[in-house]
């Protein structure tokens, strides 16, 4: 275990015990201290608590933090399909299945592996996500931006930050969806429910999509998602929200939906300014093979 962490409560920290923690000990993400209080690594005074619990003046706080999962990182020579690549920045078109950094439960054969055994990489996100400036899920597929040097890190996460780059994704969602654009604006937070999931939730972190309907199906709807945020799971926790699951999902979509390894959901653009020349950069990649086995495959059904 960790370093026991102590606190005792006055009146600048009152209010819900994972608000209170993750702002006072900014060094842990607020998810990872709502899994300590969920897992029972948190007491009040000497007793485990649930996230929602709200504290009080005097009271004496512990967190006992899991010891972290130590990883051997090492680079591998695994091929990696490069979109674009100078001294400073590298653009990756990430396959369907692999997972973008290692993290307990996947110490090897990720992203982060292959771009260490091709280029140097850089420092600022951590022992364990060099070079990894924003990530997508591993069923999902598509671009990513990846920095070359600490320079090059701190001008694109500003412009994540600044919201001033461009991500769009193309999705295929159950049902017929009427209108031929629309913006989901919810709050996105871990589940209540279910740990493993994100979810609509009121005191989230701000999330907002941008969609458009590119084709009609039977039963689908293939749709362009644009991202004004990136929150975990956003694309997928927004469709579902208004009714309309990504094909293929199995943490989000309903158990019957299409055959597959993983949604259906592929980043298809990126957009950015370059972190030294400032030039502005725009770079597409086409929908996989399975992906676009499955569109002709529903053209098919739906002739019929």
């Amino acid at each position: 275990m960790e370093k026991k962490l102590e606190l005792t409560v006055d009146q600048s920290l009152t209010g819900r015990i994972d608000k209170v923690l993750g702002h006072h000990f900014d060094q842990y993400s607020r998810s990872q201290i709502q899994k300590w209080v969920e897992d029972g690594h948190v007491t009040v005074n000497g007793q485990p608590v649930k996230p929602k619990h709200k504290l009080m003046v005097g009271d004496q706080v512990a967190i006992t933090p899991e010891a972290p999962q130590k990883i051997d990182l090492a680079p591998e020579n695994i091929p990696l399909d490069i979109v674009y690549e100078d001294d400073d920045v590298l653009v990756v078109n990430k396959p369907q299945g692999m997972v973008v950094h290692p993290a307990p439960g996947h110490p090897n054969h990720t992203l982060v592996n292959a771009l260490l055994y091709h280029s140097p990489l850089s420092t600022i996100n951590g022992e364990y996500r060099p070079g990894i400036v924003h990530r997508i899920d591993k069923d999902t597929s598509g671009l990513l931006m990846v920095a070359k040097n600490d320079l090059a890190h701190r001008s694109l996460a500003a412009q994540l930050k600044a919201k001033t780059n461009q991500r769009e994704y193309v999705a295929l969602v159950h049902g017929v969806i009427k209108q031929d654009r629309g913006t989901i604006d919810a709050p996105i937070g871990r589940s209540r429910k279910d740990r493993k999931k994100q979810a609509i939730v009121a005191d989230g972190r701000h999330a907002v999509t941008h969609f458009k309907v590119l084709k009609r199906y039977r039963h689908y709807t293939l749709v362009s998602c644009r991202l004004e945020t990136g929150r975990t799971h956003q694309i997928r926790v927004h469709m579902k929200s208004i009714g309309h699951p990504l094909a293929g999902d199995p943490l989000y979509g309903p158990k019957k939906t299409l055959p597959g390894k993983g949604q259906y959901l592929h980043a298809r653009e990126l957009g950015f300014k370059h972190p030294r020349t400032g030039k502005q950069l725009l770079f597409t990649a086409p929908l996989p093979d399975y992906f676009q086995q499955m569109l002709d495959h529903l053209d098919r059904v739906d002739s019929n």
